[in-house]
């Protein structure tokens, strides 16, 4: 059966500003549902719903198809989800001729989802007979309303308080995956129809994101799990590690004596550690550009037999030129940072990586964060982590 996911992923926030595509862990919100869709085995194409382009490129370039932009009629706060849903069909329909078996929506809300999260569903209905499914959490809490009498127990009697595990099973949709015969989704026009099944996911993958306090939550479960998963974050291949110098291999701290001469602490682990890794990986490309013209910088790159760029401006440039010349692309690097002007390179990178005492900004845009601040084992803490893949 054909299986086709949409993703709605209107432009605004009333709630956080420009949420969907805000970064969280490393990459914008909306990338980390379309990243498990793609990933998923049971889905055919991961298409995002959006009215703008510049969310239609983030989309992209996080691996889903974007063939048209949402009409404005249709994409604000009162339009529902499932008249983006026709939309997307309607426009495939006529301008595809593609008629996909079964609807996977996915909200960008939900970071936390799993290819694994989304597979399940789909079973329920392609294996035990559903027409739509969709993912829940447990709910063990005791519900209640109020009304002109008082508070009123709505899942319980408020004169018996069984013990949790004697409660009948309940859950909470949690708004992450639906699942639908698209037949039957045409017909009602609505998520719900026929036979009805759920997927009851683990609650840490539960989460949805509403306001900021969700945020917090979400990116703190989405960085325990990236740094549970680290190997699988490095690119495949991987053929250059590039570094920036004052903050990485040094702790940004800077002594001047009394003629203006400069000089920096730095860690020899980290330099002892690039000859194992030239042993393992001898084409692996190692690059420090630096926007700091003090020979410090070359000394060190020097002692360490590492190539050095300094008094670089714009990074992003002059690391294109240097891939240029050996035929690397920006997925195949590893690029570490800690400072504002190392965001760029970080997001282009094909795994960002700050060091733990990067600023703010540099950590929320990284995919990994090492547990080692700058001069202090940091470089010697991904190269561990390179050697041990």
């Amino acid at each position: 059966m054909k299986a086709l996911a949409i993703i709605p992923a209107r432009s605004g926030s009333k709630g956080i500003r420009d949420k969907n595509i805000r970064p969280i862990a490393g990459k914008p919100l909306l990338a980390h549902v379309v990243s498990a869709s793609v990933e998923s085995t049971l889905v055919d194409r991961t298409l995002v719903s959006t009215d703008s382009e510049g969310y239609a490129e983030i989309a992209r370039a996080a691996g889903a198809e974007v063939p048209f932009l949402r009409p404005a009629a249709i994409a604000g706060d009162t339009a529902s989800s499932e008249s983006a849903l026709i939309q997307a069909l309607d426009w495939l329909e006529s301008n595809e001729d593609y008629r996909p078996d079964l609807i996977v929506f996915l909200q960008c809300t939900s970071p936390l989802t799993t290819a694994e999260d989304i597979d399940n569903t789909i079973r329920l209905v392609t294996e035990q007979g559903a027409d739509s499914a969709f993912t829940a959490v447990n709910n063990h809490s005791f519900i209640w309303k109020t009304g002109e009498d008082g508070a009123v127990g709505v899942n319980h009697d408020k004169s018996f308080r069984p013990r949790r595990q004697d409660l009948e099973p309940e859950y909470r949709e949690n708004g992450a995956v639906y699942v639908m015969k698209t037949a039957g989704f045409r017909k009602s026009q609505h998520r719900f129809f026929g036979k009805t099944l759920l997927n009851c996911v683990p609650a840490e993958r539960a989460w949805e994101i509403d306001d900021p306090h969700d945020w917090t939550i979400c990116e703190s479960l989405l960085k325990s799990r990236i740094q549970r998963q680290r190997h699988s974050i490095l690119p495949t291949p991987l053929k250059a590690l590039i570094f920036d110098f004052d903050g990485v291999f040094t702790d940004n701290r800077v002594w001047v004596d009394q003629n203006g001469i400069e000089s920096v602490a730095c860690s020899r682990s980290d330099g002892l550690r690039f000859n194992e890794l030239r042993k393992r990986f001898p084409e692996l490309e190692l690059l420090i550009v630096s926007k700091e013209p003090n020979p410090v910088v070359s000394t060190r790159a020097k002692k360490m037999k590492v190539p050095a760029l300094q008094g670089i401006d714009d990074k992003v440039a002059a690391i294109e030129t240097w891939m240029a010349d050996r035929n690397i692309e920006w997925s195949e690097i590893v690029y570490t940072g800690n400072d504002l002007n190392d965001i760029d390179c970080i997001q282009h990178a094909g795994c960002g990586v700050a060091v733990a005492d990067a600023y703010p900004e540099v950590t929320e845009c990284a995919q990994l964060v090492l547990e080692k601040p700058g001069g202090h084992g940091a470089v010697r803490e991904l190269v561990d982590l390179i050697l041990s893949k």
